[in-house]
């Protein structure tokens, strides 16, 4: 809001109006000085966010030039930073009516009117800033403009005002920022990516924009595109410690271990040591079967943030691996606790019970889980398992009526058809098979991961060799 000047005023430019200033406040008169110089010393605290001696300047300034809108603006600019937005914007709006208008009252309005969360007044008012902007200004007022669109929801229109922003100025990456934010709101990565690339064909330096495109291609799932995209924004700007983050969480995506171990490393080595960086090379060191030094990491990571669930979480699975199931249990609950609404979390606790036979916590751990992310395929077979346990009818009463509530998990028809067959159903479970193998092949021959024996029966290796010569 307030003028960021390279040159700010210091106390030599300022010598005899600061003498006079402190011998003013000290009971002196001040005198009579110049609208300019008054200016220069109200800016010089506004600067300084010594805002309560600009308001005896411009007291003592409008005194001399009481028709001065600018002070009065000032003035204004001085009551906002104080949180006396009301009597600001009052203030503004007698400005406005004499008819001066400027540049900086519009921004100061807007600005105001924004953290008195009316943003529909601020982006009037921004609209009105960038009219009568400089092109240097109007970098500023795109972002705030563009902030206020998305405070309202409307995403689009302020992909729309950062896409001029970008236009004008190609080399505003805070742009580019924002509009990593709308399409994640959005979710419309497609378009997110189709944006990032238009503007490094136009900027392939762009060290930020190759950031936000990894970013896009990890959101999803396409890491080996998002990998290339984080090598080269740090091939532009090899200190830039949040890519190395996200490239390492790509490498653990895939499984390569090392790799992820090897960024996160270089992540804290530029950023200083995180909790979360602690915690997934913890968990980088557990999938390699690192255990010792999984704990290590995990611990370190506690000791940063003691209310961090992903580190218990680790803690936990490792005492299960170990054979300490019970004080995994304990640590996991912890991470539980901490984390009640994160269905992974939920889904290890319940087969925790389900190890120590704690059948009826498990049960409804599970169903927990389920309720919290309906589509987790593992989470459902392994509940499932668990229901067969008891009786094959129950899990397949149970699969009839998750199937009523229209969740998008892709692995309920094959649980159907393992469970029918178990049953004795076994011409309801071939056609189901045949079903299932014809709306996705690869999924459906999850069904002899889930119930081995399955793979000797002629009825199903038949509808697997017939089908897949038609589909070839």
């Amino acid at each position: 809001m307030f003028d960021d000047e390279e040159n700010v005023f210091d106390d030599q430019n300022l010598r005899d109006e600061l003498f006079r200033f402190n011998a003013f406040i000290n009971g002196e008169p001040f005198g009579f000085l110049d609208s300019d110089r008054w200016e220069l010393l109200i800016d010089h605290f506004l600067l300084l966010g010594k805002f309560d001696e600009a308001i005896l300047c411009i007291q003592e300034a409008l005194s001399q030039f009481s028709h001065n809108d600018l002070f009065r603006l000032k003035l204004a600019q001085c009551l906002s930073a104080k949180g006396k937005l009301k009597e600001s914007i009052d203030l503004l709006s007698d400005i406005e009516k004499v008819g001066f208008s400027s540049f900086e009252l519009f921004q100061t309005k807007a600005y105001i009117y924004s953290q008195l969360k009316e943003s529909n007044k601020a982006i009037s008012y921004y609209i009105k800033a960038l009219d009568s902007a400089s092109d240097i200004e109007k970098d500023d007022v795109f972002l705030d403009l563009a902030i206020e669109y998305q405070n309202t929801g409307n995403y689009n229109l302020s992909i729309k005002v950062l896409k001029e922003a970008i236009r004008l100025n190609s080399n505003n990456e805070s742009a580019i920022c924002e509009i990593a934010s709308c399409y994640d709101s959005l979710g419309d990565f497609d378009n997110a990516i189709k944006t990032y690339s238009d503007f490094i064909d136009e900027n392939p330096y762009s060290y930020v924009t190759w950031y936000n495109l990894g970013n896009a291609y990890s959101k999803i799932e396409d890491f080996d595109n998002a990998i290339k995209a984080y090598d080269y924004s740090i091939l532009i700007k090899e200190d830039f410690g949040p890519v190395y983050f996200n490239l390492a969480n790509a490498y653990l995506a895939i499984e390569d271990y090392g790799k992820a171990i090897e960024c996160f490393h270089k992540n804290i080595e530029i950023d200083g040591e995180d909790s979360l960086a602690l915690c997934y090379i913890g968990e980088c060191h557990e999938q390699l079967d690192e255990l010792e030094l999984a704990k290590i990491f995990y611990k370190r990571s506690l000791e940063l943030e003691p209310l961090l669930p992903d580190a218990w979480l680790g803690l936990g699975i490792i005492e299960d691996i170990e054979g300490n199931t019970n004080i995994g249990l304990d640590l996991i609950k912890k991470a539980s606790d901490l984390d009640p609404e994160n269905p992974f979390i939920q889904h290890i606790l319940a087969g925790a019970y389900e190890k120590i036979e704690q059948f009826k916590n498990a049960d409804s751990t599970y169903q927990i889980a389920l309720a919290l992310d309906p589509n987790n395929e593992d989470c459902l077979i392994n509940y499932v398992k668990l229901l067969k346990k008891e009786s094959d009818q129950n899990a397949l009463d149970y699969l009839n009526v998750y199937d009523t509530l229209k969740h998008d998990n892709k692995i309920l028809s094959v649980l159907k058809v393992s469970v029918n067959w178990d049953l004795g159903n076994k011409e309801k479970a071939i056609k189901l098979f045949k079903e299932c193998f014809e709306m996705n092949k690869f999924k459906a021959l999850k069904l002899f991961e889930i119930n081995p024996k399955l793979k000797t029966i002629k009825e199903f290796t038949k509808i697997v060799s017939k089908l897949d010569k038609e589909i070839k």
